[in-house]
């Protein structure tokens, strides 16, 4: 009876200090994040051969203390373009606490015109054009995003890489796209690389 009794004890001691180190780790995230694979955006930029669209759904539980940072980083046969970053999205501290919605990215081909433009609730950056060279036809492209359906937790001031466009001259590698040497090698042998980051900080006004 004693034995049993001190299985049970540990077993309920165990569990209680699951449950506080993942009520710990909850507390440091300050965003939460998933990608919308095969929304309706999706399906609609397809559909209408409108170009590639990137959705994601964005979770604030701290809306009203929070600066968001969303960017398009490009390289070209391995180094930064000029500018690095091709566009960008800064918002933040909303009159509500909590707030929770669509945002991403998306790259339109219009008549040979490429623009790029980014969203997120209640707010969008406006089309903005970049060289028709780093989308050449001739070239195998590829988007991917880099984090799955699941929802991941972001720390203030954590940049996180949650989406990619790629074009190469001959194949498409496969590269994990959260570990830095991976990212690096990639960006060298690719002619064309687009990075989607985001950046959530806690600020006071």
């Amino acid at each position: 009876m004693q034995k049993r009794f001190t299985i049970f004890s540990l077993l309920i001691i165990t569990i209680f200090m699951i449950f506080i180190t993942g009520c710990t780790n909850d507390k440091d995230k300050i965003a939460y994040i998933s990608s919308n694979t095969n929304s309706e955006y999706e399906k609609t930029f397809k559909d209408l051969q409108l170009g590639i669209i990137y959705d994601f759904n964005l979770k604030l539980p701290y809306a009203d203390k929070s600066w968001v940072n969303i960017w398009v980083e490009g390289y070209r046969d391995g180094k930064p373009m000029e500018p690095s970053i091709l566009t960008e999205l800064s918002y933040g501290f909303s009159p509500q606490q909590v707030e929770e919605g669509r945002m991403g990215f998306g790259i339109i081909n219009s008549n040979n015109d490429i623009q790029l433009f980014l969203y997120s609730a209640g707010i969008h950056s406006l089309p903005q054009s970049v060289d028709n060279n780093l989308f050449s036809q001739s070239a195998i492209s590829s988007w991917d995003y880099a984090i799955g359906s699941k929802e991941i937790g972001l720390k203030s001031g954590e940049e996180k890489i949650i989406a990619v466009y790629r074009r190469a001259e001959n194949s498409i590698r496969t590269y994990d796209y959260q570990d830095i040497d991976s990212l690096n090698k990639m960006i060298e042998e690719d002619t064309t690389v687009l990075l989607l980051k985001i950046k959530v900080e806690e600020r006071n006004e």
